[in-house]
């Protein structure tokens, strides 16, 4: 019986915390069994369109008004589908409310499988998977890191794009698909090496996930990395050592690394990889670990980025940084894990009593056979709410205070990038949709002290990598959710400083668009290389052979300059507060990887 509240609590209640299923096994507060209950939301995530269809047909939540869509859903499953049927004792009210129809529920089912031409359960099943697969498109994308380039050529886009004769199509292929039939790859035309695989294809168990040969990441993540790393070749590699700031759990991490392998064979380029939580930054490790990385990238675990001094030697060589703060998460439409069920409707208000039928009292013993509502933690429209890889969850709600207190940190660890003496380049992402944590970072960003006097301005479109210049979705001067009835004083509803040139340098990703990714943004920096010149040559500035070169007397002014950092630090850990309150409860299953 607590199967199936405890299933609707945890698809309703707000994610946070880890992946779908790691959620589910570390709740406290279930009483089924966490296999039981993970394993009936996916089955019923698979069968979601044909029960709601067969749930309206058969008046079921007209007649039984305390059912709610989701609770109902879940019970016809396991009532018309499940080998044992309603996991609850004969006598229950709620397993009697649905049987009290399992004539009706019976008809209507095996209806809509003579209606799909279909002669058995398992090819319904399979008709079933089809549809939703037909209706969602791709959106499952991979790409092969570092040595794995050889291994699978499909994956570089040529002729062989789409014959997978390098993987057994069984790793790759949709349950009940028609493999012979069906073109199981998308080579993608906007990021090299990427493809899509059709909604539905589940190789998260292949030995080539597990090994690390392939690599699950969202079509959007890929812009930064590639958009900071280009189409260089042999012939034209990166120049200098990577940074990324706010890595974990280390997906853009991997690759910028299988991007640099393109481009250089004695791994000269370092990056440079960290997290403020030490926790998050265990995750890191084990993604780079797995990914073949480590001869290229250094994991700093638990470091803050904000407390990094860009006139450490150990940056002197870094020439790229790239930023993916936390952020509000508003442009995530749900998780390839978390499943997206279609509800039937709910019943229809209660209509008056006919004549004749409203003066009859009602005994207190007729309510048995009443189903007790379970009580969801919020509302179920928060079903389709899921963390992303790489920032916490959003609300359904708009907190306008923790939006501002969000940009204000982004802000700062923008410019802090661009402080680094040696640094050209500096990408910029969130996975939100709001203006105050996208366009408008960039505005204030260019309009700070450090980026006039540094010589820094935006990437045009036109400099970008080829790719990426043909994405069509471009930055916005009006927050589309504030529009121009906007009064809000805490979030902006137009950048006005930013030119259309600056606009059209920025990238945006929309959620329930044809391009079926979830809401992203990415903005580029680069600097004149006057610039750079002038200040690693400045009078007092630190050069290279200076930063290597430590005299006693430097040495002994070295407690004096920690001393001199500590305000930032301690303004950094304020301000984290807004967006990693439970950072250090999550586990390594943040990133649902290469591992069980």
């Amino acid at each position: 019986m607590s199967l199936y509240f405890d299933a609707v609590n945890i698809l309703t209640e707000p994610a946070s915390g880890g992946s779908f299923k790691s959620r589910i096994y570390s709740a406290r507060d279930l009483r089924a069994k966490p296999a039981q209950i993970y394993a009936l939301i996916i089955e019923a995530a698979k069968w979601d369109i044909v029960l709601t269809d067969v749930i309206d047909r058969a008046g079921l939540l007209d007649a039984e008004r305390k059912l709610s869509p989701l609770l109902a859903l879940l019970l016809v499953h396991d009532h018309l589908i499940s080998k044992n049927g309603i996991a609850a004792p004969a006598a229950h009210t709620i397993r009697q409310a649905v049987e009290r129809h399992k004539v009706r529920l019976r008809a209507e089912f095996t209806k809509a499988r003579v209606r799909r031409g279909c002669a058995s359960v398992e090819q319904f099943k399979a008709a079933i998977l089809k549809e939703k697969r037909e209706a969602a498109g791709p959106n499952d994308f991979i790409y092969p890191p570092l040595g794995a380039r050889e291994q699978y050529p499909f994956l570089i886009g040529g002729p062989d794009a789409h014959n997978l004769h390098r993987l057994p199509a069984s790793e790759l292929a949709p349950e009940g698909d028609d493999r012979k039939s069906q073109r199981l790859l998308y080579v993608d035309p906007h990021i090299p090496d990427l493809v899509a695989v059709p909604y539905g294809a589940d190789f998260t168990s292949s030995a080539a996930y597990k090994n690390g040969e392939i690599i699950l990441q969202d079509k959007a993540s890929c812009f930064p990395a590639y958009l900071m790393l280009g189409d260089r070749g042999p012939n034209d590699p990166w120049q200098g050592d990577l940074v990324d700031g706010c890595a974990a759990p280390g997906n853009k991490t991997t690759h910028l690394a299988s991007l640099l392998a393109k481009q250089q064979k004695d791994k000269r380029r370092q990056i440079i990889s960290m997290d403020a939580s030490r926790m998050r930054s265990k995750t890191l490790q084990k993604m780079v670990t797995m990914a073949g990385a480590d001869p290229t990238v250094t994991v700093l675990q638990g470091q803050d980025f904000l407390a990094l001094d860009p006139m450490d030697e150990r940056f002197e060589k870094v020439t790229g940084l790239l930023l993916d703060p936390s952020c509000s998460g508003s442009g995530i439409i749900g998780r390839d894990d978390v499943p997206q069920l279609t509800l039937p409707k709910a019943a229809a208000s209660k209509a008056p009593n006919p004549k004749g039928q409203g003066g009859k009292k009602r005994k207190r013993g007729d309510d048995k056979d009443e189903v007790e509502e379970p009580k969801p933690k919020v509302a179920s429209g928060a079903l389709n709410t899921s963390p992303s890889d790489e920032n916490d969850i959003a609300t359904d709600s708009v907190d306008q205070e923790r939006l501002t207190k969000l940009s204000n940190l982004q802000a700062r660890i923008v410019e802090h990038a661009l402080s680094f003496p040696t640094a050209t380049h500096v990408t910029y992402s969130t996975c939100s949709i709001h203006l105050i944590e996208n366009e408008a970072v960039v505005e204030r960003v260019l309009a700070s002290d450090v980026a006039k006097e540094g010589g820094w301005r935006l990437l045009r479109r036109d400099e970008q990598p080829s790719g990426l210049r043909k994405w069509t979705h471009r930055g916005v001067r009006r927050d589309r959710e504030t529009g121009e009835n906007a009064e809000s004083d805490a979030t902006p509803a137009t950048v006005d400083d930013l030119s259309d040139e600056d606009l059209e340098a920025c990238l945006r990703c929309w959620s329930g668009d044809a391009e079926g990714l979830g809401g992203f943004f990415v903005a580029g920096f680069v600097r004149d290389p006057k610039f750079v010149s002038a200040i690693t040559k400045a009078p007092g500035s630190k050069t290279k052979a200076e930063s290597k070169a430590k005299t006693p007397e430097s040495k002994a002014k070295a407690p004096k300059s920690k001393k001199a950092k500590k305000e930032p630090v301690q303004n950094k850990k304020v301000a984290q507060k807004v967006v990693q309150e439970k950072e250090d409860e999550e586990d390594d299953d943040d990133w649902d990887g290469f591992s069980d």
